[in-house]
C-alpha cells in the first residue's frame, strides 16, 4: 500500500504545547490516519479505566541514539534520478528535525550491499595486501556520498553506522569466510575507509564488522563465526583503530537475528573493544535484546527489518510498531532502523542474488519522477518525529496494549501506544499525579506528546 502525501508542514507540536496539554499523533493500519495530529486533550487528576497506562518518570532506562534506515547505494541512485527541487524536498522530509521525520541515524554499506546496483568493494585488486589501490571512487562516491553530505547539512548531528556485506572478494577463502592470512589487511582496510570517509567530511559514528555473518545467501555476503569475529576484533580491528586514533568509533558486534543470542554474548563478553551488539528480527524473539544486555551489560542496537513488497500496509505497520519499535525500545535498544530507504517499482536496484522483494520506505519511479511513501516510512516516523537523540526511556506499564515512553532532554514526554484490536480502546494514561484519557482507534498507533510540569509529580 503506497501513500502519496504532501511534505509535513507543521513542526512537532509536542515541543510547543503548554503544560497540562497533550497532543496525540495517530497512524492507522487502514490508512485513514497517517501521522495525523489530533485535537489536544487536557491533563486532569489521576484515575483508572479498564484500559490504562502508568508512567513512572522516576524510573529510567537507556538513552536513545536515534532512528532511521539503511541508505543504500541503490537508494541514492533513485533519489538522484529526481529533479533537483524534488531531491531537496525529499531530503528535507527525511532529515529535517523540525518539519520532517527527523531521521538521526543511517546505516550505510562499506562497499556494496545486496541493494546496490552492482557488487563492488573499495579494493578489487587481488593480492593488494598493501592496499595501494584502495579508493572510494565508484558508485558510492558518484551516488551516495553527495546525498549523505546534503543530509548532514539538513541534520548536522546525523550519525552514520557503516557495515560491510563482504570483504573484497580476494580476501575470502573458498568457503566464503575471511581468509586467515587476510585478517590484518582487512583491519587496515577498515582504517583506510574510516580515514577516507573523514576526509570526505563523513565521520563514521559506529561500525559492525559484518552484516548477517551467518547468512551465505546474500550477494555480496561473507560468513564469520563468533570465534572468527572475536579474533578479528580483539587481535586486528580493535588494536588497528586504537593505533590510528580511531578508538572513538564504536565497534558493534553481530548484526544478525535474535534467534542466536550465544554469538553476540560470546563476542561481547570476551572483547574490551566491543561497545554492544546489533540485532535483526527475521528470526527469534525481540526479548533476546534484554537477554543479551543482562548477560553482558553492553549496549543494544536494532539495525534492520524489512517490509516485503508482497505484504500489506495494515499487517506490516502493526507488526513493526509492536515488535521493532516498541519491542526493541522496551528491550534496551538505543536505535531503531528499518531496512531500505528507497526502491523502484520493481524493488530494485539490487545485485544478482540480492533481495528482490524488499519494499523501501519510499518507492521512487525514476521515469515518472514521482515517489510514494510506504509502511516503513510511517513506522519510523511514529517515533523519530517525537523521540529525539538523548531521550531517556522511563518507567511505563500497560497491561492491555504495547507501550513505551520517553522523556526528551528538553523535558517533553513522548508515549507510544498500539491498539492491535479491531475496536476502539478507551485508555487512561497516568503520569505522576496527573492523567488524561483518549479513545484510540482500532488497528492504530498513537504518539502522545506533552511537556513536563514541575509540580505534576509532587
Amino acid at each position: 500500500m503506497r501513500r502519496f502525501l504532501p511534505v509535513f508542514g507543521a513542526c512537532c507540536l509536542c515541543c510547543l504545547t503548554q503544560a497540562q496539554t497533550v497532543i496525540p499523533w495517530v497512524s492507522s493500519g487502514d490508512g485513514a490516519h497517517l501521522l495525523t495530529q489530533k485535537q489536544a486533550v487536557q491533563m486532569g487528576q489521576q484515575y483508572f479505566t479498564s484500559s490504562w497506562v502508568m508512567i513512572d518518570p522516576t524510573v529510567s532506562f537507556q538513552s536513545v541514539d536515534g532512528f532511521g534506515y539503511t541508505f543504500t547505494e541503490g537508494s541514492a541512485e533513485l533519489i538522484a534520478s529526481l529533479p533537483k527541487a524534488q531531491q531537496d524536498s525529499l531530503l528535507r522530509e527525511i532529515f529535517d528535525t523540525r518539519f520532517g521525520l527527523g531521521v538521526s541515524v543511517v546505516r550505510i554499506g562499506i562497499g556494496a550491499t545486496d541493494l546496490s546496483s552492482s557488487s563492488y568493494s573499495y579494493d578489487d585488486y587481488p593480492g593488494d595486501f598493501l592496499l595501494e589501490h584502495f579508493s572510494l571512487d565508484g558508485p558510492d562516491r558518484q551516488w551516495l556520498f553527495p546525498l549523505l553530505k546534503r543530509a548532514k547539512t539538513i541534520n548536522p548531528d546525523l550519525k552514520l553506522i557503516a557495515t560491510p556485506w563482504s570483504a573484497p572478494w580476494w580476501m575470502k577463502d573458498s568457503s566464503g569466510h575471511l581468509a586467515p592470512d587476510c585478517y590484518d589487511v582487512y583491519a587496515a582496510y577498515f582504517v583506510k575507509y574510516l580515514q577516507a570517509m573523514r576526509a570526505e567530511g563523513l565521520t563514521i559514528w559506529a561500525l559492525t564488522p559484518q552484516n548477517e555473518p551467518g547468512n551465505r545467501h546474500n550477494n555480496p555476503s561473507m560468513l564469520m563465526t563468533a570465534e572468527e569475529q572475536l579474533n578479528f576484533i580483539n587481535r586486528h580491528l580493535g588494536p588497528a583503530l586504537h593505533r590510528n586514533g580511531l578508538a572513538k568509533v564504536r565497534i558493534i558486534a553481530f548484526d544478525h537475528n535474535c534467534n542466536d543470542k550465544a554469538y553476540p554474548i560470546f563476542v561481547s563478553k570476551h572483547s574490551k573493544y566491543v561497545d554492544g551488539a546489533a540485532f535483526h528480527l527475521y528470526g527469534g524473539e525481540i526479548s533476546a535484546l534484554s537477554d543479551y544486555r543482562s548477560a553482558t551489560g553492553k549496549n543494544v542496537y536494532f539495525t534492520e527489518q524489512y517490509t516485503g513488497a508482497n505484504g500489506n500496509f495494515y499487517d506490516d505497520f502493526l507488526w513493526h510498531i509492536k515488535h521493532v519499535v516498541i519491542g526493541s525500545l522496551s528491550n534496551w535498544s538505543r536505535t531503531v532502523l528499518e531496512w531500505n530507504l528507497a526502491a523502484d517499482p520493481d524493488n530494485g536496484p539490487h545485485t544478482q542474488g540480492g533481495c528482490n522483494s524488499c519494499l523501501g520506505a519510499f518507492t521512487i519511479d525514476p521515469g515518472a519522477g514521482v515517489y510514494a511513501r510506504n509502511a516503513s516510512y510511517y513506522i519510523i516516523g511514529q517515533v523519530s518525529r517525537f523521540v529525539k537523540p538523548g531521550a531517556v526511556r522511563v518507567g511505563c506499564f500497560s497491561p492491555s496494549m504495547p507501550a513505551v515512553c520517553f522523556r526528551n532532554s528538553d523535558g517533553d514526554y513522548a508515549l507510544i501506544l498500539l491498539n492491535e484490536g479491531n475496536t476502539s480502546q478507551h485508555t487512561t494514561v497516568n503520569c505522576g499525579r496527573q492523567a488524561f484519557s483518549y479513545l484510540i482507534p482500532p488497528g492504530s498507533a498513537v504518539t502522545f506528546c506533552w511537556q513536563e510540569q514541575e509540580n505534576a509529580l509532587k
